[in-house]
């Protein structure tokens, strides 16, 4: 092997550097000692059995002095494995990152294995003043985290299971959805599509029955009654294809109950995520936050985390969720625009507690009426203000210290802003 001049003294960190392209079964490595132009390849199937002895020989080799490995992910099964050895320190890169080093570097673009671990191997040898290594938090953020988005997940799965359900009645039984009083989540909605999957069988059932039905469920309310039943005895059925309505029952059935396995996961999901936040040592700074609640203060919690090095200023941490719009400038030009390269769930998680502040925050209210009244956008109203709370939060997550309401509006007074008088002004 020759050694290289070039290498700078930061090089002498690590005893080697590895280029992982992760792949699901099997993963594409190339590896370079520190000091040496020679590259290493091989592959690596994702088993315990082969990573373990993998990483033992990497050890082995270099006397246990640390290793640099990037890789184009910052989670997952691979990442998990590789944690677990203190010798190791790895560099996540977003996909992105990747893609744009080989459209700069390789005219077609075209991807392929032994090409992006160069590539990956070059951006971390050459540009790694430019990485940050992964730093796991602590055990109970990292819980939380997977939690919060798992539990999201489950939402988001349940949410589509009920639009599916939505579309299926509409097309044979539309009655359904005023006769469940909108709820298609509950388990009315399911028992009622099992005892009446079709409109006719719903006529054709006595009027005791029908208010015997809705009494077990807790609906007692004399108006909902005189409402199903005039439904029951004065609507038409849409249609009588039995094509169209034997279809359409057997799919309203399965996601009414797939809506119902999903509820009590949730459910579960939301209790442990309780209690991990509350057992959490940074909850204080979180639990009280104006329209945060049950489930987006945990999130906000995950996003920051215990350690404070992670954002060195409010900008890194608006940038990285994706809040911060991107600029582009070019001579004359300048162009700003959605930022799209971003952890979406993080982004999806201040949009909703700067929309949802709004019933709980004076200033917030005060501040998407004044650009309501400019003529803006009402999400990009949203984002803006998104903005301002990450910097907000940003400071109270810096120095420890909770938001308090009326001292940040005390503040606004003392500067004279707007923000903190308009609604005084709107009464005036």
């Amino acid at each position: 092997m020759n050694s290289t001049s070039t290498n700078d003294n930061t090089q002498n960190d690590y005893a080697a550097f590895i280029a992982i392209d992760w792949a699901d079964q099997k993963h594409t490595f190339s590896l370079q000692e520190a000091g040496q132009s020679k590259t290493e390849t091989g592959t690596l199937e994702q088993k315990p059995e082969v990573i373990g002895p993998w990483v033992a020989k990497l050890r082995e080799r270099f006397g246990g002095r640390p290793v640099a490995i990037a890789v184009e992910q910052s989670r997952g099964a691979l990442i998990h494995a590789l944690l677990t050895y203190d010798f190791i320190v790895i560099y996540p890169l977003h996909p992105t990152t990747v893609a744009k080093f080989r459209e700069a570097f390789k005219s077609s673009g075209a991807k392929s294995d032994p090409l992006d671990t160069d590539q990956i191997l070059q951006i971390l040898t050459k540009h790694r003043d430019l990485l940050k290594a992964l730093n796991p938090d602590t055990e109970e953020t990292r819980l939380l985290a997977r939690l919060v988005e798992d539990r999201r997940q489950a939402v988001d799965l349940r949410t589509g299971h009920i639009q599916a359900l939505t579309a299926a009645l509409k097309e044979y039984f539309p009655q359904a959805h005023e006769l469940l009083n909108g709820n298609l989540a509950s388990r009315l909605a399911r028992d009622f599509l099992i005892k009446w999957p079709t409109f006719e069988a719903f006529q054709q059932a006595k009027p005791s029955t029908i208010k015997r039905f809705y009494y077990g469920h807790n609906i007692r309310s004399p108006q909902v009654i005189e409402k199903v039943l005039g439904l029951a005895t004065t609507a038409q059925a849409l249609t009588t294809d039995a094509a169209i309505v034997e279809s359409g029952r057997r799919l309203s059935q399965m996601y009414a109950q797939l809506i119902q396995t999903l509820n009590p996961v949730i459910e579960g999901y939301e209790k442990r995520i309780e209690k991990v936040f509350h057992d959490h040592p940074e909850a204080h700074l979180f639990n009280q936050l104006p329209g945060a609640g049950p489930a987006l203060a945990p999130r906000l919690l995950s996003f920051f985390g215990t350690d404070r090095s992670r954002y060195e200023a409010a900008g890194n941490a608006q940038s990285f969720s994706g809040i911060a719009p991107v600029t582009k400038s070019s001579g004359k030009t300048r162009v700003v625009y959605f930022r799209h390269a971003c952890p979406k769930f993080d982004r999806q998680t201040f949009h909703e507690f700067a929309r949802l502040s709004l019933a709980k925050c004076q200033w917030a209210r005060n501040y998407v009426d004044y650009y309501t009244g400019k003529g803006k956008k009402f999400h990009t109203i949203i984002r803006a203000l998104a903005f301002k709370w990450i910097r907000i939060l940003f400071r109270c997550w810096k120095n420890r210290t909770p938001y308090n309401e009326t001292r940040y509006m005390d503040n606004l007074k003392k500067r004279g802003s707007i923000f903190a008088t308009l609604h005084l002004e709107q009464k005036s």
